[in-house]
């Protein structure tokens, strides 16, 4: 496939003379983490800085996985990049590429993928750990957000298949919260209505503990944007409450 990169970021790579694949695979890079081996390869990520931009550099040889799309494999990257394209054109808010490519030659099926590092935006995890410091405001923002990011990606026709705190980003503007997806390599499309969207949302539940049910009814009524105190409301908190408990039994 033809190497791909983000009209916004070229003149910057080029100064850099980071604009090609072979510059930016041969870029020596402190890894922020210990490289994910199996699949017969590696996969490692690594931080660029460019003139105060922030990058994350996604770099990974012979890591592949089987898709419909590639049911003799293909890197994992390429299947992440194409669900970061499908997100933007379907308007769903999630971290954005400027650079991918891939090369298969004799010595191994390498790819790339560079997206933009958000530095002004913070996870939901490390939220939740400051939740109880956090004022009435902020907590109804951040649960209003992460309901209706929720209601954009279903609405979509897209289940994330990781919708957990780490995953969902954050920050606080004058216009209110907003939020933003990452890690989009498990999306596949939202087939089977409300028991896929249970599915989806469940996993965000048990991973905010901290989250009373008045909360959860909130960030609810966000995504099926309804009051709080709708019927609506309450049967879909007592299908999800079931769903978990059902869950944790297993």
């Amino acid at each position: 496939m033809t190497d791909y990169l983000a009209s916004e970021d070229v003149a910057l790579l080029q100064r850099h003379g980071l604009n090609d694949f072979e510059a930016l695979w041969s870029l020596q890079l402190e890894a922020v983490d210990e490289p994910n081996t199996g699949r017969g390869g590696w996969s490692s990520v690594y931080r660029l800085e460019l003139e105060g931009k922030g990058y994350y550099l996604k770099r990974q040889a012979d890591y592949l996985t089987r898709t419909l799309h590639a049911p003799f494999g293909e890197p994992t990257f390429s299947r992440e990049f194409r669900n970061i394209r499908r997100y933007q054109t379907l308007g769903i808010p999630a971290l954005q590429a400027v650079f991918y490519g891939q090369r298969k030659d004799r010595e191994a099926h390498r790819a790339m993928l560079l997206t933009r590092a958000l530095d002004d935006w913070r996870d939901l995890d490390g939220l939740l750990a400051q939740w109880p410091e956090l004022g009435d405001a902020q907590r109804d923002g951040i649960l209003r957000a992460c309901g209706q990011l929720a209601r954009t990606l279903h609405g979509a026709g897209q289940v994330h298949g990781c919708f957990y705190p780490k995953h969902i980003f954050l920050r606080e503007r004058r216009s209110g919260w907003q939020a933003q997806l990452i890690d989009l390599e498990k999306t596949r499309p939202l087939l089977f209505g409300r028991r896929d969207r249970l599915k989806d949302l469940e996993p965000l539940m048990r991973r905010a503990r901290v989250w009373n049910e008045g909360e959860l009814r909130l960030l609810l009524a966000a995504y099926l944007d309804q009051p709080a105190d709708s019927a609506v409301v309450g049967d879909w908190q007592q299908h999800l409450l079931r769903r978990h408990r059902e869950k944790g039994a297993r």
